[in-house]
C-alpha cells in the first residue's frame, strides 16, 4: 500500500524511521506493507535515505492514484489545511498529528472524508504518543464521562518540575527547557497554555460530538507561577501541574485550562517531567488513567504510525466519528466552584473580613500571607478579591 508525507520536520521524520524500523512488524499486523511513496518538502535532503522520494507540490501526491494514505505533519492551520482537504476530496485518507489544524477545522475535514469514502484520524494531536482518542472513541463508549483532567504539554510540565525540583524561578527554566529543545524559541502557545486548550477542546468534541470552539474556553499558563508560588505548594503537600479540564455540568460541559495545586493522593500528582497524563472518570467505569510520552519524534510518530495501519485496514471503508458541526454551548464558568490558593499583602484580619473562614499556609515572610479559601465560586471568588485587593497572586485547589 503506497503511503505519502507531508512535512519532514521532527515528526515527519519519525514517521519515515518507524516505517523503516518496523517494517516487518507492521506488515504481520496489517498483512500488507506501507510503502513511503512521496514525502512533500519545500526543503532538500540530499543526504537522507529517501532522498528519492522527494517533492514540492502537493498535487504531486493528490493525482497520483496509487497513495491511500497520507501523513501531514506540517504544523498550523494553513497552508496544511489546503492540501489535507485537497487529499481528502481525492478519497485519500489522512491522518495527523497537528493539533491546531483538527481543533480549528477538525469537523469539517471529517465530513469531507465521509463524503468521500475515505477517513481523517488523528490520534497523535492530542497526547502525542498515548493512544487517548481511540480509547475514548471505542473502549469508553458505555461510559458517560464526567470528567477528563489531562496534563498533554511536555514543555510546561517539564518546567514545573524543574521548578518543584531545584526552586528555580521561571525565567531560568525557560531558558534551560529552549536549550534542550523542549521549549520553542517563541514559547507563547506552550507557556500560556494555548497548546493545552486545543487539546481539551477536541477531547471535549468527541465526548459530546460537537463542535467545541477553543477560543472560548478560559486558558490561564504558567507564567506567572514562581518559586514562592512551589515554597507554598510543598509545605501543603501539594503539587503545580498544569491541568486541561472537562468537567460534565448538567447536560453540557464546562472547561478550563489553568494551573491546579493538586493533592498527593491525586491521580495526576506524581506525572512529571515531559511526561503526560490524561485522567478520566466514567459513571459505570469510575477512574482511570492514561500516561506516556505525549511528544517528541518517535512517540508521536509511533502514534501516527498505528493511525496508518488503522487506515490500512479500513481502506474504502468509512469509520464513522461521532463529531458534527453544532457548537456546543459550554458551561457557566463563573458558577465553577473551587478552593482557591491567595497569596496577599493583607493582614489576617482584612482576609478575614472578606473571606471568612480560611487555612493559612504561612512561611512565615516578611511582605505577604498564603491562605486557602473555602469552596466558593469563581464569580463570588471575583468579587471577593476585589474587596480584599492586593493579591498578589492565586491558584485553584483540585
Amino acid at each position: 500500500m503506497k503511503v505519502a508525507i507531508m512535512g519532514y520536520g521532527t515528526i515527519g521524520s519519525g514517521v519515515a524511521k518507524v516505517l523503516d524500523v518496523n517494517r516487518d512488524v507492521i506488515a504481520d499486523h496489517l498483512g500488507d506493507t506501507l510503502d513511503l511513496k512521496y514525502i512533500l518538502d519545500l526543503r532538500d535532503f540530499p543526504d537522507d535515505p529517501h532522498k528519492d522520494l522527494f517533492v514540492k507540490d502537493y498535487m504531486d501526491i493528490v493525482n497520483d492514484s496509487e497513495v491511500q494514505i497520507v501523513v501531514e505533519t506540517m504544523g498550523g492551520v494553513n497552508p496544511a489545511y489546503e492540501f489535507v482537504k485537497a487529499m481528502l476530496l481525492a478519497g485519500k485518507s489522512v491522518t495527523t498529528s497537528n493539533k491546531a489544524l483538527v481543533a480549528d477545522k477538525g469537523v469539517e475535514l471529517t465530513k469531507i472524508a465521509a463524503e468521500h469514502n475515505c477517513n481523517f484520524v488523528f490520534e497523535a494531536a492530542v497526547g502525542g504518543g498515548i493512544p487517548i482518542i481511540r480509547t475514548i472513541n471505542a473502549c469508553l463508549t458505555a461510559d458517560i464521562i464526567e470528567e477528563v483532567s489531562a496534563i498533554c504539554n511536555g514543555t510546561t510540565n517539564y518546567m514545573l518540575t524543574k521548578m518543584e525540583k531545584n526552586g528555580s524561578d521561571y525565567a531560568d527554566v525557560l531558558k534551560e527547557a529552549q536549550d534542550l529543545g523542549y521549549a520553542e524559541k517563541d514559547p507563547t502557545a506552550d507557556v500560556e497554555g494555548f497548546d493545552s486548550c486545543r487539546k481539551i477542546a477536541i477531547l471535549t468534541s468527541l465526548i459530546t460530538g460537537h463542535q467545541v470552539k477553543f477560543e472560548k474556553i478560559p486558558t490561564q499558563g504558567i507564567s506567572k507561577i514562581s518559586a514562592v508560588d512551589f515554597k507554598y505548594a510543598k509545605a501543603m503537600n501539594r503539587s503545580i501541574k498544569l491541568l486541561a479540564r472537562a468537567v460534565k455540568t448538567g447536560d453540557t460541559y464546562t472547561c478550563r485550562v489553568a494551573p491546579f495545586m493538586l493533592p498527593e493522593d491525586h491521580t495526576l500528582f506524581h506525572v512529571s517531567g515531559v511526561m503526560n497524563a490524561v485522567y478520566i472518570r466514567g459513571n459505570m467505569l469510575g477512574d482511570s488513567m492514561y500516561y506516556g510520552a505525549g511528544a517528541g519524534s518517535l512517540p508521536t510518530a509511533s502514534a501516527v504510525a498505528a493511525d496508518m495501519v488503522f487506515l490500512a485496514r479500513n481502506t474504502n471503508r468509512v469509520v464513522p466519528v461521532k463529531w458534527d458541526e453544532q457548537e456546543l454551548a459550554i458551561g457557566d464558568n463563573m458558577a465553577e466552584t473551587y478552593r482557591f490558593f491567595v497569596r496577599t499583602g493583607a493582614s489576617q484580619s482584612e482576609i478575614e473580613e472578606v473571606f471568612g473562614n480560611v487555612e493559612y499556609a504561612n512561611l512565615d515572610l516578611d511582605d505577604e500571607t498564603g491562605f486557602v479559601t473555602e469552596m466558593i465560586s469563581e464569580s463570588s471568588f471575583e468579587q471577593l478579591s476585589k474587596s480584599l485587593g492586593e493579591i498578589k497572586s492565586y491558584i485553584r485547589l483540585a
